[in-house]
C-alpha cells in the first residue's frame, strides 16, 4: 500500500463535517466522498491504488486519515458479545 505516515492529528484534519453534505457524515477535505465509502471500498478488497485511480483528487494521506478516524471511533466502542464455551 502507498501510505506516507503523518502525525495522527494532522491526518484527522483531513476529515471534515458539513451538514450540507451527506447529512453531516465525516467526509474527506470537504468534498463529496464519505469516510464510510472509502472504508467500504477497502473492506471490499479495493487497494489504495485502486481508490487513488478512481478519484483523481484523493491523496494517499486521505486514505490513511480514514483508517485513523475509524480506529479512533472503534477504539472507544464496546459491544457485548456472547462468550464462547
Amino acid at each position: 500500500m502507498i501510505f506516507i505516515f503523518m502525525e495522527e492529528k494532522k491526518l484527522l484534519e483531513r476529515i471534515t463535517f458539513n451538514p450540507e453534505i451527506f447529512g453531516g457524515k465525516p467526509i474527506i477535505r470537504g468534498k463529496r466522498l464519505a469516510v464510510e465509502h472509502v472504508l467500504g471500498m477497502l473492506a471490499a478488497g479495493d487497494t489504495a491504488e485502486i481508490i487513488l485511480k478512481g478519484y483523481d483528487w484523493i491523496e494517499p494521506e486521505d486514505i490513511q486519515a480514514c483508517l485513523v478516524y475509524a480506529h479512533k471511533i472503534v477504539a472507544h466502542e464496546r459491544i457485548d458479545l456472547p462468550m464462547s464455551l
